[in-house]
């Protein structure tokens, strides 16, 4: 390898931050130590509000200890989360300053020595603890090798603009999905995530169901580069017309460098967060095992990818100075993630289809789902360290299947048993963030029909963290409230059995769904302010929507920001908003054959164009909220023009 590997390899990133508790998130290729201490106020006149240096523990503590647990996931690779605790709690609102060293096999490390971790004037990094949230920041879709600049390099600028106050720095960062894309890799990234398992020995593993035996004649056989599609597994379906037919069970359009194994998502997650192991790997000339057929293609994205590399200094400092947190979306494991009642079936009946999703929920839960909060997994911790013990020392042979394989289904049905991947943060407003993946409303009545994102009981429990709270924000993968025209034409495609084709993904593609959400908004129990959160759709808009022939009820404000480096085709986007204008305007008979009929909906539209709803392009959505209720919309471009959302067309419906 090029170089020496350094020791800390991701991260740190700021997790789930209160005045109880901060959680730092953070990869190491040793195992190790911290030393880990808080400040209050600047070096010179510092006040130390918490210091921890304890060795490892995988069992939880009391509440009110400082705790490091960490996993090892490889031969030079430990995933650790720390959380730190003060006996006299964080303060709020005020700057607080942390030291962060590793300290491995009697060396110490510490993450202020970093390239480019540190603002101008600053001698350690900080972060600020704002329960009552003033502003926000938030977004979705982050695909590397989209030709677009990363919106969350303007994260960066704003926080260096703001020039470090408390008063000014936004209370947290949200990612709503889709922060890796596991199923539509470039080559030159696929090439670097191989390049990482084996710098790091990120452990191999065994497949049942399957030609391949196992990773390494994933890594080395002649799909192995933009012909995956010919190796990931498929179902047979009998038809009394049509006969037998293979379908494939993976379905995403790009997905001919889908991950596989749990080594390539986590190779993907630190490739994805930090820029330390770009500097290990070489990506000129392509892997030799890949058809010459696709050279062109991998020079193409070579170029996108070397631009996204360019910015992860400046993300990397951003999630290192603020609270994030995350919840998946389909691309964070594969597209049409549980879109239909058959493609579960077919999906979780197959153990490679199965061990490929595992692996991505175990790769969501390690890099993201974690450090939500950290309170609610002892188990997973419990399970996956067990697990991941086996492949150390040499234990076990990845070829002894007995032993390799039952251990890893026994770990992937842990997870797929898992129910809480939802959590709530105890701000103001309280923010409720769900999970639209996991618990869905099966069809009954076909088996390709779209599934509801929520189920009855799940929305059930939804309703019950809204209750007396006076306003609430929302977190939402996809947006409740869509464009018609665009969930029209889904539901034609899904009338006809062709729902996976135009991912008919969407809050009213399932009655029961539709019906229990939008009752939940009409319900007097619940707040009379609601601000929903949503990305996924790669274009971004704002509606408030009022209920009609009320005299009371629920002011919603929906906000999506979508994507962070993505976008939605334009020719087409322009083509479906000019018509939803014409169908769907205020006094069209088609608006009383949705299942919002009795909503009225008013755009804020972009200023930059009045003649649009959507804004198309990469960029990070920012809320401001106001002591008056106003709330303030802002998008701010991949390219730093701030863009808001103000003006109304009063056309709409």
């Amino acid at each position: 390898m090029p170089k020496e590997v350094p020791s800390i390899i991701a991260g740190p990133i700021v997790r789930h931050c209160d005045t109880s508790q901060i959680n730092f998130w953070i990869v190491t290729t040793m195992p190790s130590a911290f030393d880990c201490r808080v400040f209050l106020g600047k070096r010179d006149s510092a006040k130390e509000l918490c210091i921890f240096n304890e060795t490892l523990s995988v069992q939880p503590t009391e509440p009110e200890k400082s705790q490091l647990q960490q996993i090892r996931v490889g031969d030079r690779a430990y995933i650790n989360l720390i959380t730190l605790r003060s006996s006299q709690g964080f303060p709020e609102n005020e700057l607080l300053e942390y030291e962060l060293n590793a300290v491995c096999e009697g060396s110490t490390f510490s993450v202020s020595e970093l390239t480019k971790l540190l603002y101008n004037n600053q001698s350690r990094p900080s972060l600020v603890i704002k329960p009552k949230i003033d502003k926000l920041l938030h977004g979705s879709c982050r695909k590397p090798h989209f030709n677009s600049d990363d919106a969350l390099v303007q994260v960066d600028n704003l926080l260096k603009g703001n020039d470090f106050s408390a008063d000014n720095r936004p209370s947290m960062l949200i990612m709503s999905g889709d922060q890796i894309y596991a199923d539509d890799v470039a080559g030159p990234m696929l090439f670097a995530i191989h390049q990482v398992i084996e710098l790091l020995g990120l452990y191999d593993e065994s497949w049942e169901d399957s030609e391949l035996l196992n990773s390494q004649e994933l890594f080395t056989h002649h799909y192995c580069y933009y012909q995956r599609d010919r190796i990931l597994p498929s179902h047979t379906t009998q038809s009394f017309l049509f006969g037998e037919k293979v379908h494939p069970i993976f379905t995403s359009v790009n997905h001919k460098n889908h991950l596989v194994s749990l080594s390539e998502l986590l190779a993907m997650y630190f490739l994805t967060w930090s820029p330390e192991l770009w500097e290990q790997v070489t990506l000129d000339n392509p892997p030799k095992s890949m058809s010459s057929l696709f050279i062109d293609k991998y020079h193409h994205e070579l170029t996108d990818i070397k631009n996204f590399v360019k910015g992860l200094y400046e993300v990397r400092r951003t999630l290192a100075h603020i609270p994030v947190y995350m919840i998946f979306d389909d691309h964070d494991v594969t597209d049409d993630w549980n879109l239909t009642r058959g493609w579960e079936e077919a999906a979780y009946t197959n153990l490679f289809s199965k061990q490929i999703i595992g692996n991505a929920l175990i790769g969501y839960w390690l890099c993201q789902g974690w450090g939500n909060a950290p309170e609610k997994f002892p188990a997973l911790v419990e399970a996956t360290t067990k697990s991941m013990s086996l492949y150390q020392n040499e234990q076990i042979n990845i070829d002894d299947e007995n032993i390799g394989n039952n251990e890893r289904l026994a770990l992937i049905d842990t997870y797929f048993d898992w129910e809480q991947w939802n959590y709530n943060l105890a701000t103001e407003p309280k923010i409720v963030v769900l999970d639209t993946r996991t618990q869905r409303w099966r069809s009954e009545s076909r088996a390709n029909k779209p599934s509801g994102l929520m189920d009855w009981e799940t929305l059930s429990d939804f309703q019950q963290e809204l209750i007396k709270e006076p306003s609430v924000i929302v977190v939402s993968a996809a947006p409740i409230y869509g464009v018609k025209l665009i969930e029209t034409v889904q539901r034609i495609f899904t009338f006809f059995g062709k729902p996976l084709t135009v991912d008919a993904e969407n809050w009213m593609a399932h009655s029961g769904t539709a019906n229990v959400i939008l009752n939940i908004f009409r319900n007097p129990k619940t707040p009379p302010n609601f601000i929903i959160l949503s990305g996924d759709v790669h274009y971004s808009f704002v509606y408030e929507v009022s209920h009609r022939f009320r005299k009371s009820s629920a002011k919603i404000l929906q906000v999506t920001s979508s994507g962070i480096k993505n976008r939605f085709p334009d020719g087409l986007l322009n083509v479906l908003e000019k018509l939803n204008k014409v169908l769907y305007a205020t006094y069209s008979p088609l608006n009383w054959f949705t299942k919002r009929r009795s909503m009225k909906i008013r755009v804020r539209k972009p200023d930059i164009d009045d003649d649009k709803h959507l804004y198309n392009g990469s960029g990070i959505g920012v809320l401001t909220l106001k002591s008056n209720d106003e709330v303030i919309t802002q998008l701010i471009t991949s390219s730093g023009k701030t863009i808001n959302f103000d003006k109304y067309d009063q056309g709409t419906d």
